[in-house]
Formats: structure tokens, C-alpha cells, sequence
């Protein structure tokens, strides 16, 4: 009947009836994607850690379905190709290294983008925070390429406070970088970046058009660090919140965890305050791991994993990632493997949008996976970077890694468990009180303090710490990653049957391999030359 009469009003008002017809949503779900910044897989406290703890994150996952083995590409740029594309970035050229400031390349053209996507099913579309996929030329822009709206910054990381990005190693001006939509945006002043996010997203959610499915990225500067001459940057209260934390830089990084798990509560709470959050999936992870020593360093830690971000190891790959929807089971930890491109074909289908992907992807529509933890599975998940020379495979559980990014220096254990005495209860009280628990209970039953303990426990990752190194300088190293997360055992030798098997595979997959379109730096992008801002120069 309800759809009769929107026929009828149309007829009436002498409208495309089409249009209508795009406008009836009560089926089709909003989709919230919430992406942190190198935020180390240990930095979040419902994987067992007790240094940072995360308590809206935390109940997010306890209510939602932690995704375990979630993998994505060990650096910025490549990650958000792939979330976007759902391609491996190496069957589009984006899989080396990032997109520098001053480098005039980005995301082709050509590929369509998860927003464009969900505009095909009448969606609105919204960025918020970074991009990093280009911006050389304005038709790289966000809203060039699916969003209908854009607030945030194009390159690859700004000031906490004043939003600029200095190239120390170039000598170009520093140049401010926050835009709204295509024109530079001076709004905020002093406002630390992630409370800015997070303002301009709750913005969107309350304007938001109800007669219309919203999907919202809400891609986060945090963790990331800042300009070289201050990289770690927070609230001044809230750092005083983790004295117990003896390293000085890894209390501020808990203090920019701090931020964002705030963060994630504020868009639960718009959410629910604008009527969206019973027909709304959530997405929380990390568009890599974390990194804990030299470049960009936060005094991240990924343990128990091995490596950091920009190699080929777990602790560059598999992140922390949770999905959640009133409709979802709840409490549920999914064991196989999921890529991040594999986002886009789920996603499309666990909204309802009926929308068919035509072209060929990497990315698989996992959704029975989620839903009901059957078939089909992944059983592969690769990364390349021929550039720079590491890659990894993983292949029917087991995992080949070859070369080294840092001449080995990356290829050890580098994150610690660094657990302060947080007590059970103290912490189980604080999730019970955290603005997600107090909204998600709304839709689900309340968490209990033993399901809690329980799920916790299950999404420890545990690890012998029995150590038999690998030297990728003298050849690939190849782990059972099911049983051996942490990539401590060794299996590689000349005899190795499944090891040849890998390699050969491996070999024909570079076969497919899309050349870096990686460009040399160009001065003209200097921010001196567009009123001390960052913008496109070509």
C-alpha cells in the first residue's frame, strides 16, 4: 500500500516516477565506516591489553562481531585503495609505498569507487577526515570520485591543532590542509583534529535526509603522527589520564587513543539521537598496523605480531576490526580471513542495495561468512610492494613472506605487552558505562560482565614466544599462520612441497602485476604558490 500511494503522489505531481522509487530506503541500511590511522593491533584493550583501554570500542566489539583475521595492505595509500576499489592495489598500479604530498599520481580514474557504488543506490555519500589518494589534479578530489560531500584533508597527515603538513625533507612552505568539499575551509581554529572529525561527522548524521541510506567514511588522523618537528600530539588533560604509562610518547599515543574511542561513542550516540542506528551497520578497524619504531613512530605496539607497518609481517596486515548492526549476531568473534577489499561487494549486499559489481574485483561478498559462518571463505590474501622489494602470501592457511623493506631492521618482534594493573572489574564497570554499551542495549541485550571476560579472552591472541628467526635477507620465510600467529616457526627448507606450491602460485600472480604508477616529486606543488595551502597544481 505504502508504495501504491508513493506512485500515486507521483503521478499526481507529474514526477519521474523513477525518482521516487529511488527515494524508498526502509529496506536498505545505512553504513557507518569508521578507519583509525596506524593504530598498533595492541593499542585497543578488548584485544587483552590493559595499558590503553578502549571501552567504547570495546563494547562496540562485545556487541558486534570482532572480525579476527582481518587484513589489509601494510600502508596508507595502498589500504584505502583497496577499501575503495576492492582490488588488491597491485592490480591497479597503487601497491608501492604512499602518495607523498608532492607527487603528481593517484588512484585512476577509471576504477569506480565504493561511494559511486552506493550513489547507484541512492545513497548520499560523505567523507570525512583523510583522503591520500591523490590530488595532483582536482578530478582526483573526493568529490570527483563518488562523495557528495567532502570535509577533511587530501594528503597524508596535518597538525593536530593547526591542520598544516610541513615535507621537511623537501623545502616547500608549510601548507594548511582542511577542506569542505573543494574549497579551503577555516572553521575551526585550535581545535584538536579529532574532535574537528568528529564534530563535522555528527554534522552530516544530524543533517542527514531519512528519506535517503547514508554511507558515511569517517577516516580519522588518529593515531597518525603529526609534522615531523612535534609528531605526537594530544589533549594536555588527557595525557595526565595515563601517568602510569613510563614512556612519554606511548602516554600521548594513549591519550590520541583516548580521542578516538571517544570519538566512536559521539557517533554512536548522533546515531541514535538522529534515528539512524537501528537500521545502521558499523564498521570499525585500522587501515594498518601500527608503527614502533623510526619513521612516523608512535610507540605503537602490534604484539604479539611480528613486524610493523610498511613490511610484509601480521603486524603490518592484520588489524583490529569489528563490524556491528542491531540485525548482526552480537558477541561473535568469525575466524577466517577477510581482506579489506572485501568490504565493498559484503557491504553492498548486508545493506540490501541490490546493487551487482560488473567488473572484476578481488574483493569477495563475505556477508554468509558473517552472518552465519558458512561458505564462501577467503583463502588467500596477498601484498606486494615491487618497489621497495617484501611481499607476502597467504594461501589455505599458511603464509610465505619474502624480502625485507629495512634491510631486516623491521622483521623482528618490536611491540611489547606493556600492561598496567587495570583491574577486571574496574574495567568491565567502565564498558558497562561507556556511551556504547548505554545505546547498543537499546537494540541488543545487555552486556553481561561474563560475556565480556569470555569474549575477551577469546580475542587474545596467545603466542609461545619461542622465537626460531627467519632471515629474509637470505631467502622467504613460510609459517603455518593458523597455529603460528606470531610467526615464530620457521617451515621453510629446500624440501618444502606446499613451500614450492606457494612460490609457483605466487610467480603467476606477478604475472597479473600492474606497474607502480609512482611519479617522481614536482616543486610546482610548493603551498607557496596557492596562498600557503596545499592543493592541486596541474
Amino acid at each position: 500500500m505504502k508504495v501504491f500511494l508513493y506512485f500515486l503522489i507521483a503521478f499526481i505531481a507529474n514526477k519521474e516516477i523513477v525518482k521516487i522509487v529511488e527515494a524508498i530506503s526502509y529496506d536498505k541500511k545505512n553504513v557507518v565506516i569508521i578507519m583509525s590511522d596506524d593504530m598498533g593491533f595492541h593499542d585497543v584493550s578488548y584485544r587483552g591489553s590493559n595499558e590503553i583501554p578502549t571501552y567504547n570500542i570495546d563494547s562496540l566489539a562485545y556487541n558486534g562481531i570482532i572480525l579476527d583475521r582481518f587484513y589489509t595492505s601494510p600502508m596508507c595509500t595502498p589500504s584505502r585503495s583497496a577499501l575503495l576499489t576492492g582490488k588488491y592495489p597491485h592490480h591497479n598500479g597503487m601497491q608501492n609505498y604512499v602518495i607523498v604530498s608532492d607527487e603528481p599520481w593517484g588512484l585512476p580514474l577509471d576504477e569506480k569507487l565504493m561511494p559511486e557504488y552506493f550513489q547507484d543506490a541512492g545513497y548520499e555519500t560523505h567523507l570525512i577526515g583523510k583522503w591520500h589518494l591523490g590530488f595532483y589534479k582536482e578530478e582526483y578530489s573526493p568529490v570527483n570520485r563518488g562523495f557528495d560531500t567532502f570535509y577533511g584533508y587530501l594528503g597524508p597527515y596535518v597538525d593536530y591543532w593547526d591542520y598544516t603538513l610541513k615535507m621537511f625533507s623537501r623545502n616547500y612552505s608549510r601548507g594548511y590542509d582542511m577542506r569542505r568539499n573543494s574549497e579551503i575551509d577555516r572553521t575551526y581554529k585550535n581545535v584538536y583534529a579529532t574532535d574537528v572529525l568528529t564534530k563535522e561527522a555528527i554534522r552530516v548524521i544530524e543533517n542527514h535526509d531519512n528519506e535517503k541510506p547514508l554511507f558515511l567514511l569517517l577516516s580519522h588522523l588518529a593515531p597518525h603522527t603529526a609534522n615531523d618537528d612535534k609528531p605526537m600530539q594530544a589533549k594536555e588533560e588527557i595525557i595526565e589520564k595515563f601517568s602510569y604509562i613510563e614512556n612519554e610518547e606511548r602516554r600521548i599515543l594513549a591519550a590520541m587513543m583516548h580521542s578516538l574511542d571517544e570519538s566512536v561513542g559521539d557517533i554512536i550516540e548522533a546515531l541514535y539521537n538522529s534515528n539512524l542506528l537501528n537500521d545502521t551497520i558499523v564498521v570499525f578497524f585500522s587501515d594498518n598496523g601500527g608503527p614502533s619504531v623510526n619513521l612516523h613512530s608512535t610507540k605503537a605496539s602490534n604484539y604479539p605480531f611480528r613486524g610493523q607497518k610498511g613490511s610484509g609481517w601480521d603486524g603490518a596486515i592484520r588489524t583490529g576490526a569489528i563490524i556491528y548492526a542491531p540485525f548482526l549476531p552480537s558477541g561473535i568473534i568469525r575466524r577466517k580471513f577477510f581482506y579489506i577489499g572485501d568490504l565493498l561487494p559484503t557491504l553492498l549486499n548486508l545493506a540490501n542495495t541490490n546493487i551487482q559489481i560488473n567488473k572484476k574485483i578481488d574483493g569477495l561478498d563475505l556477508s554468509n561468512m558473517i552472518l552465519y559462518n558458512k561458505a564462501p571463505f577467503r583463502n588467500e590474501i596477498i601484498t606486494i610492494d615491487d618497489i621497495f622489494g617484501y611481499s607476502s602470501f597467504i594461501f589455505n592457511g599458511f603464509k610465505l613472506v619474502n624480502g625485507s623493506s629495512s634491510e631486516g631492521f623491521d622483521d623482528g618482534w618490536l611491540g611489547s605487552n606493556n600492561n598496567s594493573d587495570i583491574n577486571s572489574s574496574q574495567y568491565i564497570s567502565e564498558i558497562l558505562r561507556s556511551k556504547v554499551s548505554k545505546y547498543l542495549e537499546i537494540f541488543k541485550h545487555p552486556l553481561q560482565p561474563d560475556n565480556i571476560r569470555e569474549i575477551r579472552k577469546r580475542a587474545t591472541v596467545q603466542c609461545s614466544g619461542i622465537h626460531n628467526n627467519c632471515n629474509l635477507l637470505n631467502g622467504p620465510c613460510l609459517y603455518d599462520i593458523i597455529h603460528d600467529p606470531c610467526e615464530e616457526r620457521n617451515l621453510a627448507t629446500p624440501e618444502n612441497v606446499f613451500m614450492k606450491i606457494m612460490q609457483e602460485i605466487f610467480i603467476t600472480e606477478l604475472q597479473h602485476l600492474i606497474p607502480s604508477h609512482r611519479k617522481p616529486p614536482d616543486s610546482k606543488c610548493d603551498p607557496i604558490n596557492f596562498n600557503y595551502t596545499w592543493s592541486w597544481w596541474l
